[in-house]
């Protein structure tokens, strides 16, 4: 059983700064790779960033230079620090994660209840 719980969401003006977390608890041997995804009203979702276990990282050509995705692994947390924010940055942002619950087995992929952020103009 693995739960991921966000926060930091909320209201802010476009030009501002957020900073999402987003912290695994429960019994698992390992996370290969922990990221950020986001979803618009009536749009697909689509990932933001993603960084795995060896610090590869992958970032959304729209938020290139914008958004920072960070890891701390004695805490099994994920973090985006988001500057420069525009209104279409508005969405529900969810927190993704693999996991091995156990040495030598599959990993699962477990998601985030997700957290509105909105920027107004």
């Amino acid at each position: 059983q693995v739960q991921l719980v966000e926060s930091g969401g909320g209201l802010v003006q476009a030009g501002g700064s957020l900073r999402l977390s987003c912290a695994a608890s429960g019994s698992f041997f390992s996370i290969n790779f922990m990221g950020w995804y986001r979803q618009a009203p009536g749009k697909q979702r689509e990932l933001v960033a993603i960084m795995a276990s060896g610090l590869s990282i992958n970032y959304a050509e729209s938020v290139k230079g914008r958004f920072t995705i960070s890891r701390d692994n004695a805490k099994n947390t994920v973090y985006l620090q988001m500057n420069s924010l525009k209104p279409e940055d508005t969405a529900v942002y969810y927190c993704n994660a693999v996991v091995l619950v156990r040495s030598f087995s599959s990993g699962v992929n477990y998601w985030g209840q997700g957290t509105q952020v909105t920027v107004s103009s």
